[in-house]
């Protein structure tokens, strides 16, 4: 079954995508994705393999999950992803969870925290993520704080905000990006509680997480924010 997912994949590849993938994805010595290899597949195409074969059981996943090749990983997300849409089971939480360090870039984050994590938790203890975001594994630290993005849309706003705290003097860009990403989503549903945090704390905000957090307010009220 690998196999045949892997010629699906490949079948699908294009030789430009194999150039432009692995430098939009920082896989250089010393960048985030080091060492992450791209057969040159778009999204798209790997959601139509994943769909063909979502009916793979949790070994295959696995092993999918701990290819060297970045989209059989994105591949198996959206596996899960697809099998989760109804309800996200403990199993499927736990074994998200157990595989974090194979969920190692900013794509394979964002398209599974929220449906997976966040899923699982909009109705339960959320203890796992101020966990998450203590983490020495930058995966797990955004993870924690894009998982949010469910409880956001459901109008539940206070750990978007908790650990937006938590982590906000977080060495990595992609972390400033992630909190103030999830900070505007926050301040599409209460714009006043977003004024009022940013007024409170830009002057320790990482200057890309607060054009992040305040890209959606008026040009006046941005350049008044922007002065710390």
């Amino acid at each position: 079954m690998i196999n045949e997912i892997y010629n699906s994949l490949v079948a699908r590849s294009d030789e430009e995508k194999k150039i432009v993938l692995p430098r939009f994805f920082k896989t250089g010595k010393g960048q985030y994705g080091e060492g992450d290899k791209f057969l040159g597949v778009t999204v798209p195409n790997v959601r139509e393999v994943a769909k063909k074969f979502k009916a793979v059981g949790i070994e295959d996943i696995e092993t999918l999950l701990h290819s060297e090749w970045h989209e059989m990983r994105l591949c198996a997300l959206i596996i899960l992803v697809e099998n989760s849409k109804k309800s996200v089971s403990k199993e499927t939480f736990d074994f998200y969870l157990s595989q974090t360090k194979y969920i190692n870039n900013w794509d394979l984050v964002d398209l599974s925290a929220p449906a997976i994590v966040g899923k699982y938790l909009l109705d339960r203890n959320r203890d796992i993520l101020y966990t998450m975001a203590e983490s020495d594994l930058l995966w797990d630290n955004r993870i924690a704080m894009v998982a949010t993005l469910t409880f956001i849309r459901n109008n539940d706003l206070d750990d978007t905000y908790n650990l937006s705290l938590k982590m906000m003097s977080h060495k990595h860009d992609l972390m400033h990006k992630a909190i103030g990403w999830m900070l505007r989503e926050a301040g599409k549903r209460d714009e006043e509680r977003l004024y009022n945090f940013v007024m409170e704390y830009k002057s320790q905000m990482p200057r890309t997480m607060l054009r992040y957090a305040i890209e959606k307010f008026d040009e006046e009220i941005r350049k008044q924010l922007l002065i710390k």
